[in-house]
């Protein structure tokens, strides 16, 4: 069974840094790729980074870029997103999801790796700012 498990959320202050875990199981990590996304209350949902497992390489929002940091330990299946410098437009569950096949991150072009189909989801961490 495919199960991905997202934590580390929680209340922080602004300006402040959270790290979150997203930990799979029941498929191959070798080479997959693994996004997060974020859904703030009466906004749509967004993909905030995405990590090519097998090589490492990273996709980010443009307004995230600089303080989100997208890493993979393969050897414990787990994906990790660091936020820093935390604003109170950060506030949102974040879910990270599974693209089994890694096409996503496969584009020469660099298309933007949310448009393709992400078929594993966890079950969201909320992330809370305080200003």
């Amino acid at each position: 069974e495919v199960q991905l498990q997202a934590s580390g959320g929680g209340l922080v202050q602004a300006g402040g840094s959270l790290r979150l875990s997203c930990a799979a199981s029941g498929f191959t990590f070798r080479d997959v790729a693994i996004g997060w996304f974020r859904q703030a209350p009466g906004k749509k949902r967004e993909g905030v980074s995405c990590i090519r497992s097998s090589d490492g390489s990273t996709y980010y929002l443009d307004s995230v870029k600089g303080r989100f940091t997208i890493s993979s330990d393969n050897a414990k299946n787990t994906v990790y997103l660091q936020i820093d410098s935390l604003k109170s437009e950060d506030t949102a569950v974040y879910y990270c999801a599974a693209n089994p096949t890694a096409q996503a991150m496969g584009d020469p072009r660099g298309r933007d790796p949310f448009e393709y189909e992400f078929d594993y989801w966890g079950q969201g961490t909320q992330v809370t700012v305080s200003s």
